[in-house]
């Protein structure tokens, strides 16, 4: 039975009692019963909004995922073009400050045009040895 039909079925239980709604434990049950079927409404209400909201996210959560394939491409046709054990395709690679400690996050594109970089906290020079002749390749084929 549904909420609606339970107050209404309340509702109907008390005047079937005959049940004198001006004074006493009879206003008190009526007022309750009232205040019941008002939350019932807005629970009804709330339910509907819940839908419609639902219904935008699966949208937008659609949208976002037409966004990362266009942005990222199929990653499971990707195969590994070295022996790098797939450090060719990353996002950013830490590495440790030997001066100070500082841990660095390098980017792939940074990897591909700095042979050194400075740390960001004690200004040391780092030079940076990638292992990966991947982007040799790439730049190979584009020549």
């Amino acid at each position: 039975m549904a909420l609606e039909e339970k107050v209404a079925f309340l509702k109907g239980l008390c005047e079937g009692m005959d049940i004198d709604t001006e004074k006493g434990e009879g206003k008190l049950l009526s007022k309750i019963i009232e205040v019941l079927g008002e939350i019932t409404e807005e629970i009804a209400l709330m339910g509907e909004d819940y839908e419609e909201l639902q219904a935008q996210v699966d949208e937008i959560d659609e949208d976002l995922g037409y966004v990362e394939e266009d942005l990222y491409g199929d990653d499971e046709d990707d195969e590994d073009c070295c022996d790098c054990g797939g450090h060719c395709d990353f996002d950013c690679e830490d590495i440790i400050c030997p001066n100070c400690g500082e841990e660095i996050c390098l980017d792939a594109d940074l990897l591909m045009e700095e042979e050194a970089i400075v740390c960001p906290a004690c200004g040391h020079e780092i030079e940076l040895e990638f292992e990966c002749d991947c982007f040799d390749e790439e730049f190979e084929d584009e020549e």
